[in-house]
C-alpha cells in the first residue's frame, strides 16, 4: 500500500515533471491511501490555482482510493509525530496515516525526505 502526498497529486494534476512518476504509483487506485488532509489540500490548491473542475476532478479520482478521515487516536499519533520529527501538521497527519495503514509514502515533499516509508521523488531521481 502507498499514501500519495499533496505534492504528488497535484503534481499529478497539472502534469508537472514528475506526473509520469506519480502516475505510476496511481495506476491501482486500490493500492492507494489517501488522508483525508490530502483531499483538503489537493482541492483548495486546484481550486484556487486551476479551476473548480480541475480540483473536483481530481477528487474524483482520490475517491477511487482509500479515503482516511482523521479521528482522535490518528491525531494523537501525528502530534506525537510532529513534536518528534518535527513535521508541520498535515504532514504529520500523512505520515500518521502511512504509519496506521502499513504504507508507504510517495512524496516530493522535502519535509518527508530521508524518513523511513518514503519514496521521495525529484527531477533528477531514477524512475
Amino acid at each position: 500500500m502507498k499514501v500519495i502526498d499533496s505534492s504528488g497529486w497535484i503534481e499529478f494534476a497539472v502534469g508537472g515533471p514528475l506526473a509520469d512518476r506519480y502516475e505510476a504509483h496511481l495506476r491501482d487506485p486500490s493500492q492507494v491511501i489517501t488522508p483525508s488532509i490530502v483531499v483538503y489540500e489537493v482541492y483548495k490548491r486546484l481550486k484556487r490555482d486551476a479551476s473548480e473542475a480541475a480540483a473536483d476532478a481530481v477528487v474524483a479520482e482520490m475517491g477511487k482510493t482509500r479515503i482516511v478521515p482523521l479521528d482522535d487516536a490518528l491525531a494523537l499519533q501525528a502530534a506525537d509525530i510532529s513534536l518528534s520529527l518535527g513535521l508541520p501538521m498535515a504532514d504529520a497527519i500523512v505520515y500518521a496515516t502511512a504509519q496506521a495503514c502499513q504504507a508507504t509514502i510517495v512524496t516530493s515533499d522535502a519535509d518527508f525526505k530521508g524518513l523511513p516509508q518514503v519514496v521521495y521523488l525529484h527531477a533528477t531521481s531514477p524512475r
